[in-house]
């Protein structure tokens, strides 16, 4: 027996008597109606799955007017529900109308009870199939929404980052390929959701594909597909990402690390707009925005016949370069706060916060890992603190001067500002400490640093 409910509507009791008995053999619940004006104050109408209803209801009238008036009515309170027409041999012409006006079927009077039955039951798998199609429409939308949800925002207030957001806003409302450079942790994969959030696709998917990770024997069939039976594990046809972002955002991030011939394919399917998925001939047009992203120098690499030019110039048509994290200024606290934050609730630790001195640390540290070290150290710190409050000794830090210090400072200014540094880490952050072993006030001490600072801004 089939778990549906149905409702028959005619004028003739006969009628409703003989459906009754032939459709409760079949079908959970069968509801009769005589008079259609109950349909206004049918309880729970949209939780019919198939309503049969008679075209014709006042004596003398066979113009199935009033079955498509009701029909209409049906369709407005339960849009779902399928509604089989009942009629007569000579107004076939007018159930024909009928189905333009939205019915699953029809069923001739007198009818056949095995065509009836077959009718009903089709019209039900008619009910069931938009049941579900409005179902994953839901899942969807919902879907696009958490992958679209940026959980991790943008964060910070410094003049570096600002001028980034400003050419990602003015970029974003169009469709043009953009490429994302920057160090390794500067947050490029955030600059690519900002610019799908801001852009006409923003209700569609964005689709990420680390480059770096898929081996080059699998590349292809990860971009653009394959088809059953292409190569040994291909035992069902699946879409590659160029398919999966239709409509959408494709994000290809660390581009600098396809081989060359990885590179003519990745050409051809951005320059056609079309993909062929591995073990196929037949061609996918596909609606995608392209962004890319690495941290390798595309220039560099052309010149050393590693990267292919004409692909860089399809890829770069505005570019954007994310600043390093020691560029950004006091974003570096405006960060640590936001994860202080994050790792403070994740680890119920309630009520911690940085000292100053902490923060100076943290302020003059380099960070050649840029946000993802931060972010790192961040939870590293909560996690191991025994107090209230975390202090420079809280905050391992792996490199004890600035990037621009590796090989060794150059100048006189460069070599009094790396002795500060040096003198700070070894005090944690201690001003007082730091200034006596170098033989200068704190103030003093403060305002170099300070000024340095400002220079270097």
């Amino acid at each position: 027996m089939i778990d549906a409910k149905v409702l028959v509507i005619d004028d003739n009791k006969s009628v409703l008597s003989a459906l009754e008995i032939l459709l409760q053999f079949e079908f959970k619940s069968v509801v009769t109606l005589f008079n259609p004006n109950q349909i206004s104050s049918f309880p729970n109408i949209t939780e019919l799955d198939l309503v049969l209803l008679d075209m014709n209801f006042s004596a003398g009238v066979n113009s199935g007017n009033e079955g498509l008036f009701w029909l209409k009515e049906i369709q407005k309170r339960s849009p779902h529900t399928s509604v089989i027409m009942m009629t007569a041999y000579g107004a076939v012409d007018l159930a024909v109308k009928a189905l333009k006006e939205g019915a699953a079927d029809f069923v001739l009077k007198p009818w056949n009870n095995e065509k009836l039955l077959a009718t009903v039951k089709s019209a039900y798998q008619l009910r069931q199939s938009r049941k579900e199609i409005n179902q994953l429409k839901k899942k969807e939308s919902s879907l696009k929404q958490v992958i679209n949800d940026d959980k991790n925002a943008i964060i910070g207030n410094s003049k570096a980052l600002a001028a980034v957001l400003n050419l990602v806003r003015k970029v974003g409302r169009t469709d043009v390929n953009v490429l994302i450079t920057g160090e390794n942790g500067t947050g490029k994969e955030l600059i690519a959701r900002e610019l799908h959030r801001t852009s006409r696709r923003k209700n569609e998917v964005f689709i990420g594909v680390d480059m770096g990770s898929i081996s080059e024997s699998l590349l292809e069939s990860e971009l653009f597909g394959h088809q059953k039976g292409a190569f040994t594990d291909a035992k069902e046809d699946r879409i590659g990402k160029f398919e999966a972002a239709h409509e959408g955002t494709l994000f290809l991030d660390e581009i600098g690390n396809l081989s060359l011939p990885a590179q003519a394919k990745l050409l051809s399917a951005i320059q056609n707009r079309s993909i062929v998925r591995v073990g196929s001939n037949q061609p996918h047009n596909v609606d995608i925005r392209l962004v890319c992203a690495t941290n390798c120098n595309l220039e560099k690499m052309v010149a050393d016949g590693l990267f292919r030019e004409d692909l860089l110039y399809r890829i770069n048509t505005i570019h954007v370069e994310v600043p390093p994290l020691r560029e950004r200024g006091d974003d570096i606290l405006v960060l640590a706060d936001f994860y202080l934050k994050r790792y403070t609730y994740k680890y119920d630790k309630p009520g911690l916060r940085i000292n100053q001195a902490a923060q100076e640390k943290l302020k003059q540290y380099s960070w050649p890992g840029n946000i993802r070290e931060l972010q790192h150290t961040m939870e590293r710190a909560v996690i191991l603190c025994e107090g209230n409050v975390l202090k420079p000794a809280d905050f391992l830090l792996h490199s004890k001067i600035p990037t621009s210090f590796e090989t060794g400072p150059k100048t006189l200014d460069e070599m009094e500002h790396w002795m500060i540094l040096k003198a700070l880490d070894q005090h944690d952050g201690n001003y007082s400490a730091a200034a006596e072993q170098l033989g200068v006030s704190r103030q003093t001490l403060y305002n170099k640093m300070k000024k340095r600072k400002v220079d270097d801004q």
